[in-house]
Order: C-alpha cells, then sequence, then structure tokens
C-alpha cells in the first residue's frame, strides 16, 4: 500500500486522433524497367539501406545489344552525311552544285543526325554511355538503380523473370523523414492548431508512447468520415516505424495544474468514484492506518493519473492511498457483511 499527499500535476486536456504514419511523397519511390528485359541478377533484398544510384539489379535482352550496335551504325552513317552536307553546302554557296543535291544531302543528314540524339536519349535513360558505345563497349546488361537514399521495401521481381517496361521492380521508402498523419473529426476542428503536442502509440512498439508536434493543420474536409488531416513530426524516432503502420494518439489541448490521483487509487462504486484517506495512529511504539472512503469528482485523465475534485475542504497534510483502491474497497464491503450478521 502507498501513502502520499494529493499531488499537484499538469493534466492534459486531449482530443482522440487516429491515423497512420506516412512518409512524404519525395521519400517514397517505385523502381520500374525502362525496356522489357530478363532480370540476370538482384543485389538487394528487403530491409537492405541503400544509396540514391546504388544497383538494385541488373537486366539484359538481346534488344538491349540491337539498340547500342543501331546507335554505332546510325552515329558512322552521320559522321559520313556531316561531311558530304559540309561539301554541298559549300558548293550550293559557290553556285556550284545544285540547290537539289544540297536539299537531299541536308535531308538526309538532317534525318540521321536526329536518330543519333533519339539513341542517345534511350542509351542515357539505360544508364549506357553513348561514348562508350561508340569507342566499342558494347554490354549485355545495364544496371537497375535505387533512385533516392532509403530502405527496400519490397522486391518485386526474381531472378530470370522477365519484366515488361514500366514493371515495378522495387520499392524503396526513406523513413529519416516519417510522420504521424492523424485524422480529427469536425466536431474537435477548432481545438487543434499548429504548435501541439501529441502523443500516440504504436503496436511495434509495445507500452510505449512516442510524442510528436503538429507542423500542418489540412483546410479540406474528408467527406465520408467528415474530418479533416492533420501531420505531426516525431520528436524523437525509436523502434520500428514503418510507413502505413496504424496509430491512435491524443492531441493536447491545454495543460492545467491540478490535484490528482494514479488510477489505481480511484474505485467506483454505485456511479460515485472514491478515494480513501489514510490515517495514522502511534500506541506503544506499534503504528496503526485507517482508511476512510471519500467521494471525490473526476476530471481529465492523462498518462495514468486522474483529475479529482475534492467535496469538502481538507486540511493540506492529509494523506491519500495511492493504489490498490479497488481492493480496499472489497475487504471494506467485507468486513461490513461480516458486522451485519
Amino acid at each position: 500500500m502507498k501513502i502520499a499527499p494529493l499531488a499537484s500535476r499538469n493534466m492534459s486536456a486531449y482530443v482522440e486522433a487516429s491515423g497512420k504514419l506516412e512518409v512524404p511523397p519525395q521519400n517514397e519511390a517505385t523502381v520500374t524497367a525502362v525496356i522489357g528485359a530478363n532480370v540476370g541478377s538482384i543485389k538487394v533484398i528487403e530491409g537492405d539501406e541503400v544509396k540514391k544510384g546504388q544497383v538494385l539489379a541488373y537486366i539484359s535482352h538481346p534488344d538491349l545489344i540491337s539498340l547500342q550496335t543501331d546507335y554505332v551504325n546510325s552515329w558512322s552513317q552521320l559522321q559520313f552525311l556531316e561531311k558530304d552536307f559540309q561539301r554541298q553546302k559549300k558548293l550550293f554557296e559557290e553556285k556550284v552544285g545544285s540547290a537539289k543535291a544540297f536539299e537531299n544531302v541536308q535531308a538526309s543528314y538532317l534525318t540521321t543526325k536526329g536518330q543519333c540524339k533519339g539513341y542517345e536519349a534511350k542509351l542515357n535513360m539505360l544508364g549506357i554511355s553513348s561514348n562508350a558505345v561508340r569507342e566499342g563497349n558494347i554490354t549485355s546488361q545495364i544496371p537497375i538503380e535505387s533512385p533516392i537514399d532509403g530502405h527496400v521495401r519490397m522486391v518485386e521481381v526474381k531472378i530470370g523473370q522477365y519484366v515488361e517496361p514500366q514493371k515495378e521492380m522495387f520499392e524503396i521508402v526513406n523513413i529519416n523523414h516519417i510522420h504521424a498523419d492523424l485524422m480529427v473529426f469536425e466536431k474537435d476542428m477548432h481545438l487543434v492548431k499548429v504548435g501541439q503536442k501529441v502523443r500516440f502509440s504504436v503496436e511495434s512498439i509495445p507500452g510505449r508512447e512516442l510524442e510528436a508536434i503538429i507542423y500542418s493543420v489540412g483546410k479540406a474536409f474528408e467527406q465520408d468520415p467528415k474530418a479533416i488531416h492533420l501531420h505531426a513530426d516525431i520528436e524523437s524516432k525509436e523502434g520500428l516505424l514503418i510507413p502505413g503502420t496504424y496509430i491512435n494518439g491524443r492531441i493536447m489541448i491545454k495543460e492545467l495544474a491540478s490535484p490528482a490521483l494514479p488510477e489505481d487509487a480511484l474505485v467506483r462504486e454505485d456511479g460515485k468514484y472514491y478515494a480513501f484517506v489514510a490515517s495514522k495512529e502511534t500506541s506503544d511504539s506499534e503504528v496503526t492506518w485507517s482508511f476512510k472512503p471519500i467521494e471525490v469528482h473526476t476530471g481529465t485523465t492523462d498518462n495514468g493519473w486522474t483529475e479529482v475534485h475534492l467535496l469538502k475542504t481538507l486540511s493540506s497534510n492529509v494523506d491519500f492511498v495511492q493504489n490498490n483502491a479497488y481492493y480496499l474497497m472489497a475487504e471494506m464491503k467485507k468486513e461490513e457483511a461480516e458486522h451485519s450478521h
């Protein structure tokens, strides 16, 4: 049994809210194949930390080789046509060559130049150096790279699998900016604002509450149910925080210093709440405690403590039982029942 004076604590009034852990859109990425090919190798597994530009896998296909050889042929043709174009242009300007011959060469030159630029753009998208290809370095596979820093959330391919263009291969998420995305119902909208503290719990960290600070309050309603979104920055990120995890939170709307007792110091009986006053008597070097239930009105409950309002004024040095009120009440009722017989 714990005995102590009635304490004054900062009790927070709060609004309940629920939601999910989320990351901003720029901190999530889906990695796709930009060309149909077969997966040659996979360099990561789910949960791996990766850096921007790190190779996640290699893909290969005969079309990759064809693209590079087509580029080399086009580039070689362009070198010939460029010289012919400059020669015909000079003859045309000196009024020695015909306009038709110059126009034909110019059309072929510009067409081939456009094809070359197109091949170069495709090679750049695939991460293949056009300079290396022109020097005869033809590659049979290309790397699939991570576009952001983060962790691998999903691996959606297998070695040997043929992936279509735009096929989702990997999901990357950066949890450094993970935050709480909560919903507040219409009736509580006027109570929430930027800067308020949020306490919330997640199943992956049992028995602990995390804290966050609201940095953004939505300006548009969700229609079903009628609610607004708010975003809160998590102050101390610890444990396993996974985007999409459901959370339950409390938004602290005000803090007041009030008399309070632990929840275990209160017992409900016949619709009323009671606390126990403890009195100590000393006789012949023996200490005897007596306990008397008194009715109290309760207010806000916060973090295991409940605000209490005394119905009668008591002296400031009165001690209260701090725990086991339920069992104390049960014992007192048991004694009353025995005396009634």
